[in-house]
């Protein structure tokens, strides 16, 4: 037994799933998939049909309106845990990737937390359409940023103090959306 949490230790150190996803999106959605719920929100993608890692990325992606990406970095060592545990395995097929599909040891552990996926999944869809419904106010922002810039500085020569104050207030509005 003593062995067996210390490999799961190891695992789970090694393949990183219980940190917040790294990539873009960090912010509300990578907190959803903390604690190991990407596992599960993997095997239910895997369930529709076998992927590859790339494709689970994409489909990640578009679930979330382009609000959650994960890099490879999570993707595939979660992957790799899965297959470790016995709840996916790599399907036939010699393309250079490899496609992943659920075992039937992973629809069991799957529908052990068929509730929590389906709440992410939920939370995710709520994430798509507060991101579509966003988008063209942060368009708009971004284009009246370029517009001020153009402006100040097509005119008359910026001094080096000025742009010092420009590149400041940039990178603290940049920092400041960071951390939101």
């Amino acid at each position: 037994m003593h062995h067996m949490f210390r490999h799961h230790r190891e695992c789970r150190s090694r393949h990183a799933w219980g940190g917040p996803p790294r990539g873009r999106g960090r912010g509300r959605i990578g907190r959803l998939l903390e604690h190991g719920d990407l596992r599960f929100v993997i095997l239910a993608l895997l369930e529709q049909q076998p992927r590859h890692g790339y494709e689970l990325i994409k489909a990640l992606e578009e679930r979330t309106g382009g609000a959650y990406r994960p890099s490879a970095g999570v993707i595939y060592p979660t992957l790799a845990l899965l297959e470790d545990e016995g709840f996916a395995r790599p399907a036939g097929g010699d393309t250079g990737r490899k496609l992943y599909e659920i075992t039937d040891q992973g629809r069991e552990a799957l529908d052990k937390n068929r509730t929590a996926v389906e709440a992410v999944f939920a939370r995710m869809e709520e994430a798509a359409s507060s991101s579509e419904a966003s988008r063209p106010r942060i368009e708009r922002a971004m284009a009246n940023l370029s517009m001020a810039l153009r402006h100040r500085l097509g005119g008359r020569a910026a001094t080096p103090e000025e742009i010092d104050r420009i590149v400041a207030m940039i990178d603290d509005t940049a920092a400041a959306v960071e951390k939101t």
